[in-house]
């Protein structure tokens, strides 16, 4: 565990250090008992209560609200899915692969929406997002992913096609030829978000155990209720919700069910207004490039660069510890990039580096689930893109645990069983070859300008 809370991230640096909230002290019982206390969790608090505010819910963290993902991310409401868009039409057909991600872009404004309903400041900025092309191969990922959002119907108001004079109007990096925009992506403090939340969760009588670890989840039965057991008791509920995405792995009975790995962030010094009058993002757009690997920033409220990306390994047994969230070779790997894109930030201090895990499903395809025999719903497997989805999970979540047929109980990754990850070693060499591949692939199409026959092929394995 980090020294405090603040260390976890800039984002709960400029919270201050929690006062935890009260743990579980002997038995419980309530109507729905969810695992987990980050996005996941409290979204499908609140769309329960939206919908029946009698219910008896506790929530019930390890930790505090936030502690994993929630509280350590990017801070982008996107509308990205970790399947594309081809890989659930291939599966569910072209209509549902439109309604997914038109639920996802749907999603962004309710997260808004329930900023301002429950008095939430969280810097929230839709601004959207622009990912650039900088070689000739990230160019035709870009035409390419055009393309696909055309093939389902969405048009230049969903996502359109930048030259480089465009893209520089909004973006002055390096070495750029273009890239994708879409107005459907949204900057925000995440850590701000997700401490509003619970803390509204509250004052609608939602009750919150911190610092209590549940052990095992147990399904129910003819004869009993589901039940979460913790070191401090047990909780019998109707239902019982899990909602841990990166710590899934760590619970015996979903060991291979999403793996954890690590992403990492870096953060700057504010800018001064001279400084990003060369930059850009003026209406605080989130950015990122056609890479393989994974890279993402954000200019902050208090005008800094959030940035951050993939490249970390993938350690064995799917083991998590707080070490693993300082990498410096991969934060180096970051600040070099950051100066690759802004050369004119070489004398400006990098002032936070934090990391956490993020939760991977093994056909890189999120799900929402749940078994009325059992009475067990779990959501998560979002690859790294769950602020929004997470918040399309809990209204999906509370639809089905009430038996609410609608639009969203309808969408393709309802119930939705991913396979159980390869047993190790051949999980752990898998992966962290799949992570080198990604940076060998970036680098071949840096050289030679065209697309990388190792990173289509990585593509098809994963979310393609």
């Amino acid at each position: 565990m980090a020294r405090s809370i603040r260390d976890l991230s800039l984002w709960w640096d400029e919270l201050g250090e929690p006062t935890p909230r009260a743990s579980l002290n002997g038995d419980l019982d309530v109507d729905i008992a969810i695992v987990g206390g980050g996005f996941t969790g409290l979204w499908t608090a609140r769309s329960l209560k939206e919908i029946d505010r009698d219910l008896r819910i506790a929530i019930i963290e390890k930790e505090v609200c936030g502690f994993g993902a929630s509280g350590r991310n990017g801070g982008w409401a996107s509308a990205l899915f970790a399947a594309s868009d081809a890989k659930i039409a291939r599966e569910s057909g072209a209509a549902q692969a439109h309604a997914m991600r038109q639920a996802m872009n749907e999603s962004i404004g309710a997260i808004e929406r329930a900023t301002h309903e429950d008095g939430i400041e969280c810097h929230f900025a839709q601004g959207g997002s622009i990912v650039m092309a900088r070689n000739d191969a990230q160019v035709s990922r870009s035409h390419d992913e055009i393309l696909e959002a055309r093939s389902l119907g969405f048009g230049e108001d969903t996502v359109h096609w930048l030259d480089a004079k465009d893209a520089a109007n909004i973006i002055q990096a390096r070495n750029v030829m273009g890239g994708t925009y879409t107005p459907h992506c949204a900057s925000l403090q995440p850590a701000k978000l997700v401490r509003g939340l619970s803390d509204s969760l509250e004052r609608k009588g939602v009750v919150i155990y911190e610092q209590t670890t549940a052990r095992s989840l147990h399904p129910g039965t003819a004869h009993s209720r589901p039940c979460v057991v913790t070191e401090n008791g047990t909780v019998r509920a109707d239902v019982v919700v899990r909602a841990t995405e990166g710590w899934t792995s760590q619970f015996q009975e979903s060991r291979k069910a999403v793996i954890p790995v690590y992403s990492l962030m870096i953060a700057t010094e504010p800018l001064s207004q001279e400084q990003w009058s060369e930059i850009g993002l003026q209406n605080r757009e989130t950015f990122a490039d056609h890479r393989h690997m994974v890279i993402y920033g954000q200019r902050t409220h208090d005008g800094r660069i959030a940035f951050g990306g993939r490249g970390a390994p993938y350690h064995f047994g799917s083991t998590i510890k707080s070490s693993y969230n300082q990498n410096q070779k991969v934060f180096a790997t970051l600040r070099t990039t950051l100066l690759d894109l802004f050369p004119q930030l070489s004398n400006v201090a990098i002032t936070h580096q934090w990391g956490g895990p993020l939760g991977i499903p093994r056909d890189w395809y999120s799900s929402v689930t749940f078994d009325k025999t059992t009475g067990m719903a779990a959501a998560g497997g979002y690859v790294g893109d769950g602020v929004t989805t997470s918040n399309l999970a809990g209204r999906t979540l509370a639809d089905l645990i009430l038996d609410n047929d609608s639009a969203l109980t309808r969408l393709p990754w309802v119930n939705h069983h991913s396979p159980a990850w390869e047993p190790e070693p051949f999980r752990w060499i898998g992966v962290n070859a799949g992570i080198k591949a990604a940076g060998f692939s970036d680098a071949s199409e840096q050289r030679r300008g065209k697309p990388s026959w190792v990173g289509d092929k990585l593509a098809s394995l994963l979310g393609g």
